[in-house]
């Protein structure tokens, strides 16, 4: 099969963004304020492009319950609680109350904060709090890498049939090609995207996007 790679050059990204759903003054704000207060950690922040994916994606399952492991500052979490549906509800587990305070107020700004629920501590204790019956529509992962397997064995049991799991960074900027690697979030991210693909439960495709994201559908 023939392959057709391109290098996203600056230039090349900025055209990406121009090109689709723009991001608003409200997310230009988050970026400014995450780079201000976080420094070097906000590249854990995702790029317009994905947040905007991220609202499409939640739209075409028409979620209505909601879960993300992982918040940081709160794009994903913004992206994902516009595309919900009346009524709708995202729980977001985090470990970091500092980091999900800018977030909050955000959810304030975008006038989604009755649609958001923010869960500080451990998100494995966390989902395992969850109702155990399928009832959830999508679930976003971007977290710990080294919590990837866990995250995913709660969550798959509680996706009902159709719904979309989304997990982040799952090529690691190339280093899940490593024969040896030399740290654990490395080791524990070969070791998911193989337990991923493995797992008969869903259809799962891997896409060279942002840092590599895998979608998977409950079947």
């Amino acid at each position: 099969m023939g392959r057709a790679f391109i290098t996203v050059t600056d230039e090349l990204h900025d055209y990406v963004v121009a090109h689709g759903t723009p991001p608003g003054d409200l997310e230009r704000d988050l970026v400014a304020e995450t780079l201000r207060a976080t420094g070097g950690a906000s590249r854990m922040q995702i790029e317009p492009e994905y947040a905007a994916l991220l609202t499409m994606l939640t739209r075409l399952v028409n979620a209505r319950n909601a879960v993300e492991v992982g918040t940081f500052t709160g794009m994903s979490s913004l992206a994902i609680g516009r595309g919900l549906a009346d009524g709708g509800r995202l729980v977001c587990f985090d470990i970091s109350a500092e980091y999900t305070a800018i977030a909050q107020r955000y959810w304030q700004r975008a006038g989604l904060a009755d649609r958001i629920e923010l869960r500080l501590g451990p998100a494995v204790e966390g989902l395992a709090a969850l109702p155990a019956e399928p009832h959830l529509d999508l679930a976003f992962i971007d977290a710990d890498k080294e919590g990837y397997a866990a995250y995913w064995d709660a969550l798959v049991p509680r996706m009902r049939p159709g719904g979309m799991l989304i997990v982040d960074n799952v090529l690691w900027s190339g280093h899940v090609l490593d024969d040896k690697p030399k740290d654990t979030s490395t080791a524990a991210l070969i070791a998911f995207n193989a337990k991923a693909a493995a797992d008969d439960r869903v259809d799962v495709v891997m896409l060279p996007f942002s840092d590599g994201v895998t979608l998977a559908r409950k079947r």
